[in-house]
């Protein structure tokens, strides 16, 4: 199934440590894979703050912004971050036990099917939101690999390199023959599904859909062999890729679904404005409301995700008092663009009844057992995507 005519001839690589789309706003957007100079805006949330870049509670700021837009490759179908400023992805984050849950169910599958051979070679090209997978195949008797693997493990690595053709061809040289290559990433699919506008944010460079990624891996001789989709996250898609796939009826129809949502067609991904200024109004006239019945509301979860989201909303500290986060780094500073500090969630153990608002809504059950003061003490856990959809 061709995506949108994409060659598969070599490209000319561009520099991974330079964003080639950031050198002059002038030119024209160039694609990140295929060096195509075709396509459209489908996004556009604006000047953003960096979602990564925690000011420490002396810097007042104003925090700098940059234009924040998702751009649509005609020629291979690649939804990819327009420009991005380079700034460096600190990771503050603690990794959530979803996460932790999640590796192990996908490598507990792996080895069923026959993937994780004891001695057999791995690599991986991890990401900066941690959470790597090595040392756990490495337990299951694997052993690492210095040049070519016969397992390449990509843990959101693609998402976060600005050049993806040359990021693309590093693993699959690293691939020896009759190995499997392992993507994990929010597919361009979920988002759309979902309408997921907020994975949208600086550092995020490509968006792949199933349908564009198998096109783009044939290049390489490689193709889906099988595709997974799990919640985590709202949903999440685990992609096989080999030299020789062989996708069964559950991958097929996984593909075709992604087809059938309109991941190539710029009409319907152009719907993901409209979610996100519906997003952004309904979550602003909710904390509005609740300040009006003087309900306290404290956030949960200070990711970079939750970023995009508010700053589109234009919340600030008058609507949302606190957010509170696990992670010791972002503690004591406050959220990118806006004054609304970050708190310990002891502060949810001692303080005074609040609503919760889980800017993580797939942390639910990890934090109602790790903080039931909060239900305890007459408050409420309530989920942002509830919100959004009306039901809160």
């Amino acid at each position: 199934m061709p995506v949108c005519g994409l060659s598969r001839s070599a490209e000319a690589m561009v520099s991974p440590a330079v964003d080639p789309l950031m050198a002059d706003p002038a030119e024209p957007i160039r694609c990140r894979y295929c060096h195509g100079e075709s396509g459209e805006v489908v996004l556009d949330l604006g000047q953003q703050p960096g979602c990564e870049q925690f000011p420490r509670p002396d810097d007042d700021g104003p925090d700098p912004r940059y234009p924040l837009r998702m751009w649509c490759c005609t020629g291979c179908g690649l939804a990819q971050l327009a420009e991005d400023p380079g700034l460096p992805e600190t990771v503050l984050s603690v990794e959530p036990q979803a996460m932790r849950d999640q590796a192990e169910r996908v490598l507990d599958r792996l080895a069923a099917e026959g993937w994780l051979h004891p001695g057999a070679s791995a690599i991986e090209f991890g990401s900066p939101h941690g959470g790597s997978w090595l040392p756990r195949v490495l337990r299951r008797g694997l052993v690492a690999a210095d040049g070519r693997a016969d397992l390449v493990l990509d843990t959101y690595g693609m998402l976060h390199e600005p050049d993806q053709s040359e990021a693309m061809l590093r693993r699959a040289a690293r691939l020896a023959p009759g190995g499997l290559l392992v993507f994990q990433l929010f597919s361009l699919g979920s988002v759309l599904r979902l309408g997921q506008w907020d994975e949208l944010r600086h550092g995020h460079h490509g968006y792949w859909s199933l349908p564009a990624l198998d096109e783009a891996l044939a290049r390489y001789g490689l193709g889906v062999h099988r595709a997974w989709n799990y919640p985590l996250a709202g949903g999440t898609l685990v992609v096989l890729a080999n030299h020789n796939p062989k996708p069964d009826r559950e991958t097929r129809m996984t593909i075709e679904a992604e087809y059938s949502a309109g991941v190539l067609d710029f009409a319907t991904l152009r719907k993901l404005q409209e979610r996100a200024d519906a997003d952004a109004a309904r979550l602003r006239a909710w904390l509005t409301g609740r300040a009006r019945t003087r309900r306290r509301v404290i956030g949960y979860g200070a990711a970079s995700r939750a970023v995009p989201l508010l700053c589109h909303a234009g919340v600030d500290v008058s609507l949302l008092r606190a957010i509170a986060d696990a992670s010791p780094g972002k503690q004591g500073r406050r959220m990118p663009g806006t004054q609304i500090p970050v708190i310990p969630p002891e502060y949810l153990r001692s303080g005074q009844p609040a609503d919760v608002l889980l800017l993580l809504p797939q942390l639910l059950d990890e934090v109602r057992r790790s903080v039931p003061e909060v239900e305890d003490r007459g408050g409420r856990w309530i989920r942002v995507d509830d919100v959004l959809a009306g039901r809160a």
